[in-house]
C-alpha cells in the first residue's frame, strides 16, 4: 500500500541495505502476537506470497479467498490481503497458542516487520519502524537473515519490478473512466493471482513472473 511518510517520525532516521545490522530481532516473538492482530486490510499479498501458499500449504488463490484472504481496494487497484478473524481480530493463520501456523510460508510483509521499505527513484531501502513493535529488548540482526528469503537479490529485483509495474498501472488508471479502471484492475488480478503458477521452485517462479510481467506490459502498453 502506497503511503506518504516522514521517515523522521516513523523510523530511527536511517536507511539500510539487506547486509546491514538492525535492531529488529524480536527473539522469536516469545509470548507476543500483536503484529498478527488488528491489522485490518494492511497485509497486502503480492504474487509470490500466493505462490508460496500454493506450493507450501497446497492452497490455491480461490481457496484462500474462502477463509484467510479477501479482496480490497489498494490505491485504486483490486489486490488481495490477509483477513482478520471477525471475532478475535486476529490473522486467520494464527493458531490457538498465538503462533503463526504458516510461518515458513508467511507473506513478505510479515517477514519484513518491524522493518519497512522506502522506495526511491532507482530502488528501495529498508527502514526500522520505531512505533509498530512493542518488544522492548529487540536484538541486532542482519536484515537478510531476518527476512529468511532464499536468493534475496532475486527477490528484491522482483519486489522492485512489481512495485514499479503497479505504479505505472495506477498512473495509467488516472486517465481512465470508472469502467476501464475496473477492467484494468480485474486484468491484473487475473493475470498475476487467479491464474495459478506452474513454477516448482522460486527460480522458476521468478522466470514465470517476469514472463507474465512482460506480457502484461505489452498488452497494457506500459
Amino acid at each position: 500500500m502506497k503511503r506518504m511518510i516522514d521517515l523522521s517520525q516513523v523510523s530511527d532516521g536511517r536507511l539500510y541495505s539487506s547486509g546491514d545490522m538492525v535492531k529488529a530481532d524480536c527473539r522469536n516473538c516469545e509470548g507476543c502476537s500483536d503484529c498478527c492482530r488488528g491489522m485490518g486490510a494492511s497485509i497486502i499479498l503480492d504474487p509470490i506470497d500466493v505462490w508460496r501458499f500454493q506450493t507450501g500449504i497446497k492452497r490455491d488463490f480461490r481457496s484462500l479467498l474462502e477463509k484467510e484472504a479477501e479482496l480490497g481496494m489498494a490505491d485504486g487497484l483490486i489486490l488481495p490481503n490477509l483477513k482478520m478473524d471477525p471475532g478475535t481480530d486476529a490473522c486467520m493463520f494464527l493458531d490457538e497458542k498465538g503462533r503463526c501456523s504458516v510461518h515458513a510460508f508467511r507473506p513478505g510483509l510479515c517477514r519484513l516487520f518491524p522493518l519497512g521499505r522506502y522506495y526511491q527513484e532507482n530502488g528501495f531501502s529498508y527502514f526500522l519502524q520505531i512505533h509498530e513493535c512493542g518488544k522492548k529488548d529487540r536484538g541486532k540482526i542482519k536484515i537478510k537473515k531476518w527476512l529468511q528469503i532464499p536468493n534475496l537479490k532475486a527477490y528484491e529485483a522482483y519486489i522492485l519490478a512489481w512495485h514499479d509495474f503497479l505504479e505505472r498501472c495506477r498512473e495509467g488508471a488516472e486517465t481512465l473512466d470508472d469502467e476501464k479502471r475496473r477492467t484494468l484492475a480485474l486484468y491484473i488480478l487475473r493475470k498475476f493471482y487467479e491464474d495459478a503458477y506452474t513454477a516448482r521452485d522460486e527460480e522458476e517462479f521468478y522466470e514465470e513472473f517476469f514472463r507474465r510481467l512482460e506480457d502484461a506490459g505489452n498488452t497494457l502498453g506500459i
